[in-house]
């Protein structure tokens, strides 16, 4: 073996995954491709030391101090942890939780990284202010100035605005040309950056590396993991409430609506109104408001209720019942997907999505488990349906709560960057469900996404959020 080696794997073997031959050297660019439930995710449990083999060699030339991955469980963690402390009493009641710039080597605030990540003005924000972008900048901030060795990336551009993902490329290309070696594990190739020197495709829980000098066979194989496919239309609930029994103007009306945090103002008179079937995509830079906006209509965000907002002709604040909300609207966003944790089925939580409840604590009559079963025919997953929820990788666990915002087909589904974390190819039957919705007229969309190829002709109105200073 050479000196430079960072990670020698030789036939090993482990639950979901083997990999008969892979090195990783000092300052290597690499691409491992893989999609949803590929097994690709147990790649990097394996190097942090999450994952022992059953048999072969795995040799690891470095402290495990100097290995990082970013990823959305690696942000779920922190996220459960700084909630956990704001519970207890390990912080003043006037506090958050942790600032940024904690997160970050004090001799190094002024390093240009943060800049060029646009994460200067964010340095005294709390770690639970920030997006799901955001944070994921910030952990690759914190691995490169506490100098990591390897770093290990899942999907790293999902959630990141245009402007955020060229600058995180950059960042990235910067932190090979420094010597640390970086894995991008990606999903989707129109994510795969110029300078990755390196391939590696995992399929059916193998990792098969490619030779360097493959050149077109390396994107020929990558092709052949993307196939055409037909999206199903599974059937309307018996209960599903007819459009044209809707009497109010508008799904939601918001008028000149504020939301500060700490002094900050997130969203500043914001005016919008959405008519029946007027679907409506939210685009804008990280952290400009775009999941304040989606909450103060959920009501998540609990300033809708000292602002002028109406949702399903029900003004907030006016004595309307939870279920006078819940009962017309589907949600897919991370804050669900962080509240998640139920321990269920898959079944289960399909079927959950009929009674707005994180776990399934009602009997589904027998056409909605009907339902929900052809909702996991059509996102290909009806062979997990006893499955563990919890025991899936993190774009299952997506596909699965799309179809439980999908199962009761509300008058108002909302999407917060439901393809988060999603392959092409189950991107791609997203997108085509949303058609699907759109023809049959009774759902109106509501959808936020950074992706310009998810910006389908479907969408009727556009609001582009910009940042508040």
């Amino acid at each position: 073996m050479t000196a430079n080696y960072l990670i020698e794997i030789v036939d090993v073997e482990c639950d979901g995954l083997e990999v008969a031959s892979w090195r990783v050297n000092t300052g290597e660019a690499w691409c491992v491709f893989g999609r949803n439930g590929s097994g690709k995710q147990l790649l990097d449990r394996l190097l942090t030391g999450d994952l022992t083999p059953r048999k072969g060699q795995l040799s690891i030339a470095i402290a495990s101090s100097k290995i990082r991955l970013v990823s959305f469980e690696a942000q779920q963690a922190i996220y459960e942890e700084e909630r956990r402390l704001a519970a207890g009493d390990w912080i003043p009641e006037d506090e958050q939780g942790t600032r940024v710039e904690d997160f970050l080597p004090r001799d190094k605030l002024d390093d240009p990284l943060i800049d060029t990540l646009k994460m200067r003005h964010r340095l005294h924000a709390f770690y639970r202010e920030l997006s799901t972008g955001e944070s994921r900048k910030l952990l690759v901030l914190k691995a490169i100035l506490e100098d990591a060795q390897l770093l290990l990336c899942d999907n790293p551009f999902d959630s990141l605005d245009q402007q955020s993902v060229v600058a995180l490329g950059d960042t990235l290309a910067q932190a090979v040309s420094r010597g640390i070696s970086v894995v991008l594990l990606l999903s989707n190739r129109s994510d795969i950056p110029a300078w990755i020197q390196h391939f590696a495709l995992v399929e059916c829980g193998r990792m098969t590396p490619m030779r360097a000098d493959a050149g077109p066979a390396q994107r020929a194989l990558l092709d052949q993991q993307i196939a055409g496919l037909a999206v199903g239309e599974p059937s309307l609930p018996e209960d599903a409430i007819a459009l044209e029994s809707y009497e109010a103007d508008y799904i939601a009306e918001l008028n000149g609506c504020t939301v500060r945090y700490g002094g900050r103002p997130v969203l500043d008179e914001l005016t919008l109104k959405i008519a029946p079937l007027q679907h409506t995509l939210v685009t804008g830079e990280n952290g400009a408001g775009k999941s304040t906006l989606l909450g103060l209509i959920t009501g998540d965000c609990l300033q809708c209720f000292s602002n002028d907002v109406t949702v399903f002709g029900h003004r907030r604040g006016t004595g309307e019942s939870v279920w006078d909300i819940k009962r017309h609207l589907g949600l897919v966003g991370s804050e669900l997907h962080r509240r998640y944790a139920v321990r269920c089925d898959v079944l289960s939580a399909v079927c959950s999505g009929f009674f707005d409840s994180i776990g399934l604590y009602d009997t589904p009559s027998e056409f909605q488990v009907r339902i929900a079963r052809e909702w996991l025919a059509a996102i290909e997953m009806s062979d997990k349906a006893s499955v563990g929820f919890q025991s899936l990788s993190y774009g299952e666990q997506r596909l699965v709560l799309i179809a439980r915002a999908m199962v009761k087909s509300p008058l108002l589904l909302v999407l917060d960057e439901p393809t988060q974390g999603l392959d092409e190819v189950n991107r791609q039957r997203i997108l085509g469900f949303m058609s699907s919705i759109e023809a049959r007229r009774h759902s109106t969309l509501l959808f936020v996404s950074h992706r310009e190829d998810e910006f389908l002709p479907l969408f009727r109105q556009h609001l582009h959020l910009k940042l508040n200073p």
